[in-house]
């Protein structure tokens, strides 16, 4: 009667089967363990739920219809759920119908994407798995790049067997959407694509769509429309008026600032960079010293954790991520300013010199466009200027080429990227500081002028986040700023946030990162 009462699998079988005649009773696919927490569950309304018997018990639960333990085991699974397992949860809870794990799985592949492709269970799926995977317009990734990777990386996981899914793998990457000379110099060079027709003429659709966006049209061509985490913007130590360990981020869905642990030490004119899920402080000034070392920030934990530091003592350096690794350039190391720029590598976890620019720049600007780095004004200590000469870096070649000027010497701009056009905002020109904006334009190489900001700003944090860019901070020649201004390229408007921070900070970094769920 109890076991009735409690499952309608049991009271099915009691008042209506042939088993309600019966003195014992076979289960078939139970297992029995499951079988006696679950009695257990009846009688005493408690069960364990545990990583051993999850599996076993959520199987059983589903059979048996006892919907509060199928529940808490829904509930457990989704506790655990990481990058490591989520795509084999998300098989585990489709088998079973739980609906609502299936859909909270499937939201955290799309907003952790770039994560969860880089365990075994991604490189052990089928090449149908696969491609529902890429097929999905809402995935969360910083380009079309890691897409690509990830194909590659699958069909070398097993190349024999997986060789013969290229081509059909490969109609579902959207190459269109890749640089031209990402295309050029590794798609068109790829062992695994070579000898292939069907890749060669996806290549080639890639570059046509290059040439005339108008006119090439198919599936590929249609960008990805993400469903991303809710985002906080992230503003860490600074100038106030001394070096600060202070950190706040500002939801920019509640429209509210609030605090963050603390950086280990104290630090302004320092560069920053996002790495994976991870934010990393570089260099900058301790109110003592120019330093070299590298704090690392991990918003999941709200902890800071340490790094290898640089090569070289290095404030009011230029910070930008190129290619998964990260590039330092210029800064001053306490005695002169610097031309010299180095790059890590978080595979080894070191730091290396690069190739020097052909200008010392301290307060320099840096953003990178078309995978290439731009090294944007300054100041060079040798001639007492303030800079407006720009250079960019390829990587390929390890070298330094200028490009155009700006139009206005600029120390201490923000430097931005939106849509491919770079942009050089405030700055200063000895004491003149300046609230004016100039975008540059790779493909013309020419930098025409846009709307003003409200307010002269120098040495303020830029970050570009869903087509606009935020300009956090700064000062305006006498007054730190805690305000932050909001640049929308289609109307050339400025915006103001309608809440400042809680202290104004000159020299602070700034980023935009996912809200820790």
């Amino acid at each position: 009667m109890v076991l009735a009462s409690c499952s309608p699998y049991f009271y099915a079988m009691f008042t209506g089967f042939e088993e309600s005649r019966q003195g014992r009773i076979t289960l078939q696919g139970v297992d029995h363990r499951a079988l006696e927490l679950l009695i257990e569950y009846v009688y005493t309304s408690t069960v364990e739920v545990n990583e051993d018997n999850v599996q076993v018990l959520l199987t059983a639960a589903n059979l048996l219809q006892l919907t509060d333990v199928r529940e808490a085991c829904c509930d457990y699974l989704q506790t655990q759920l990481d990058a490591s397992n989520c795509l084999g949860i998300r098989e585990f809870a489709d088998i079973h119908g739980c609906v609502d794990l299936l859909n909270y799985a499937d939201t955290y592949i799309e907003q952790h994407f770039n994560e969860v492709i880089q365990f075994d269970e991604f490189l052990n799926l089928n090449h149908e798995q696969v491609i529902t995977l890429i097929c999905n317009d809402r995935i969360c990734v910083p380009s079309e790049e890691k897409v690509y990777e990830c194909v590659i990386s699958w069909i070398r996981y097993d190349p024999t067997m997986r060789e013969q899914f290229t081509a059909i793998l490969m109609e579902h990457v959207r190459l269109p959407f890749l640089s031209k000379e990402y295309i050029t110099q590794r798609v068109d060079k790829e062992p695994l694509l070579e000898g292939n027709i069907i890749c060669k003429n996806l290549i080639i659709e890639a570059l046509t769509y290059h040439l005339l966006p108008n006119d090439t049209k198919s599936a590929r061509t249609i960008p990805r429309k993400p469903v991303g985490l809710p985002k906080i913007l992230l503003v860490i130590g600074g100038q106030a008026p001394k070096a600060i360990r202070s950190v706040e981020c500002y939801d920019l869905r509640e429209e509210k600032w609030y605090q963050a642990a603390e950086m280990p030490n104290r630090r302004c004119r320092a560069g920053l960079a996002v790495l994976g899920d991870k934010v990393f402080a570089v260099g900058g000034f301790n109110g003592s010293l120019r330093v070299r070392t590298v704090d690392v920030y991990d918003p999941a934990t709200d902890q800071w954790l340490t790094c290898n530091s640089m090569e070289a003592r290095r404030s009011t350096l230029g910070v930008a991520v190129l290619h998964g690794c990260i590039y330092a350039v210029g800064g001053f190391d306490g005695t002169t300013g610097l031309s010299s720029a180095e790059v890590f590598d978080p595979k080894t976890e070191l730091w290396r010199l690069i190739a020097s620019m052909s200008t010392r720049r301290s307060s320099v600007g840096v953003g990178v466009v078309n995978g290439l780095l731009y090294a944007v004004g300054g100041y060079d200590g040798f001639s007492r200027q303030c800079l407006s000469s720009v250079e960019r870096y390829n990587p390929e070649t390890d070298m330094w080429t200028p490009v155009a000027d700006m139009s206005a010497r600029r120390s201490g701009a923000g430097v931005g990227v939106l849509n491919n056009i770079l942009y050089a905002v405030g700055g200063h020109d000895g004491p003149m500081v300046r609230k004016s904006v100039e975008a540059y334009d790779p493909d013309s190489n020419t930098w025409h002028v846009v709307a003003d900001m409200a307010y002269c700003r120098r040495n303020a944090g830029v970050v570009a986040h869903d087509g606009v860019l935020f300009v956090v901070g700064g000062d305006d020649g006498t007054s730190n700023l805690g305000s932050v201004e909001v640049y929308c390229p289609e109307t050339d408007t400025w915006r103001i946030l309608p809440a400042s921070m809680t202290i104004g900070r000159s020299y602070a970094g700034v980023c935009m990162i996912d809200k820790p769920m």
